[in-house]
């Protein structure tokens, strides 16, 4: 294959995957080294709806038990024959597939035609296209819970954000940001309001008064942030942190051929085909959400219909047989990186629960709620939730860990049990970005070739404005006694 076609589809950008991958290691070790000097220990377990749930004031110290140290060498093997697996192995998979199909729609120009149909529709109300796109990706994950399926929108909104003249941090902004971030504002989101607040022997999506208050709140703070970081970019491109590693995007996606892209009829039938199979996609969505299947048909739904609708999109446009498939595993190869990053994410898991030092913090940090103030209480609910998310992504099983502890006590130390759920929420979604412990945003920044600090320096002033506005919600819950 050619430099051109080199340069084509997806590519994680090495350094910023070495270094992660070494991030990933440290903490690897350093949990590692918590199952050898913390106590270990663990609560009685019950099964609830499927789910395995603790039992308050069953925690038992384990004298007998240390994870052997071989165990942890080889996390990353056996982490894969574990419960944890499943998600992680799913992600993998989509990811693998979403390169494959990415560079066909890349090769075949549908990228650039669906840049130059925006572009030409919306290059003098951009602002009003950004809004729109946040409001929906945000709508999205508040209300269905998708949150893995946004990878497949990251670089679709990079490269439309760069033909826009902004960089690929907006792309990320409007894409993979709105989407966790609408996990903080949840309304009627399956895993964050109707499992906890079912947990917590509420009636499913009471006080939606407030949480509809909340995503209006942080919609608000993300528009802003992009509006005047993008506006910022547009007078001074070199103000970018990405300026240098987005050069080499920009020219990849040059729109000075747009005007031929749009007249080529294969090339618009190619498109048709894509769009039709993401349209389709929704389907599936509102079929996961309203059933409640937490991933288990939109997750390989998005895969598969990414996929065939890129293969598709290939064969409208005269790229066929050999060339296709050639194609197609090329661009499954260039992804192929993130795969042991993944791993290592899903062997911190392992370690950690094997370990059995979970239950251990979970009873410390449990006590260190008694006896506190409400408002106190509150904000160590917020800790609690944004500590755990380092270690456990999932918001469903954190819920069911953390609830059966925190729903009681939370009526010992004066808070609602509402405040308790929303204040989950808020934790969650905050959480969802911050750390190199999940793998979807490691995914997102190695695409577009940022490091983990970059992509900090960048973010830190959205994460603080963020918690300021969800500091205040928590104190408002607790001097109105949400209900």
């Amino acid at each position: 294959m050619d430099n051109k076609n080199d340069s084509l589809g997806l590519s994680l950008n090495k350094k910023t995957m070495a270094t992660i991958s070494v991030v990933l290691i440290v903490i690897l070790a350093f949990i590692g080294a918590l199952t050898q000097t913390l106590p270990r220990g663990e609560y009685e377990i019950i099964t609830n709806d499927g789910h395995e749930a603790i039992v308050d004031g069953t925690y038992t110290v384990l004298e007998d038990y240390k994870m052997p140290i071989w165990k942890i060498i080889l996390s990353p093997i056996l982490c894969l024959g574990s419960s944890y697996a499943g998600t992680g192995i799913a992600i993998i998979a989509i990811i693998v597939l979403i390169g494959g199909a990415f560079l066909i729609l890349d090769k075949c120009g549908i990228l650039k035609f669906i840049m130059a149909t925006l572009i030409k529709k919306y290059s003098n109300k951009k602002y009003t296209l950004m809004a729109a796109v946040l409001f929906v990706c945000m709508l999205l994950s508040s209300t269905a819970g998708i949150l893995e399926e946004s990878i497949t929108l990251v670089p679709i909104a990079v490269a439309v954000s760069l033909a826009l003249g902004w960089d690929s941090l907006v792309g990320l902004g409007l894409s993979l940001v709105s989407i966790a971030w609408g996990f903080t504002a949840a309304t009627f989101n399956p895993f964050n309001v109707v499992t906890v607040q079912k947990l917590a022997d509420l009636e499913v999506f009471s006080g939606l008064w407030l949480r509809l208050i909340i995503f209006a709140g942080v919609y608000l703070i993300l528009f802003l942030f992009l509006y005047f970081y993008a506006k910022k970019i547009e007078k001074d491109p070199t103000k970018s942190p990405v300026y240098e590693s987005d050069k080499a995007l920009r020219e990849k996606f040059t729109m000075a051929d747009a005007e031929s892209i749009l007249a080529n009829e294969s090339i618009r039938k190619g498109t048709k085909a894509f769009v039709i199979c993401i349209l389709i996609d929704t389907i599936f969505i509102i079929l996961d959400f309203a059933f409640s299947l937490g991933g288990g048909l939109s997750l390989p739904a998005m895969g598969i219909l990414f996929t065939v609708g890129g293969l598709l999109a290939g064969h409208f446009t005269g790229l066929k047989g050999k060339n296709l498939a050639t194609s197609f595993f090329q661009g499954a190869k260039t992804i192929a990186p993130a795969i042991p990053l993944i791993i290592f994410v899903i062997a911190i898991s392992y370690v950690l629960n094997e370990g059995k030092i979970m239950h251990t913090i979970l009873y410390e940090l449990n006590n260190a709620m008694q006896g506190v103030s409400p408002y106190g209480a509150i904000f160590i609910l917020f800790a609690v939730i944004a500590v755990l998310e380092f270690f456990i992504g999932s918001g469903t099983a954190k819920a069911f860990l953390i609830m059966p502890l925190v729903a009681p006590l939370s009526d010992l130390v004066g808070i609602t049990r509402q405040s308790v759920v929303t204040t989950f929420c808020i934790a969650d979604g905050f959480t969802n970005l911050l750390y190199p412990t999940n793998g979807l945003m490691i995914i997102a920044i190695g695409i577009i070739g940022v490091s983990y600090g970059k992509w900090i320096k960048w973010s830190w002033k959205l994460f603080v404005a963020e918690f300021a506005f969800s500091a205040l919600i928590m104190l408002l819950m607790v001097a109105i006694n949400y209900q």
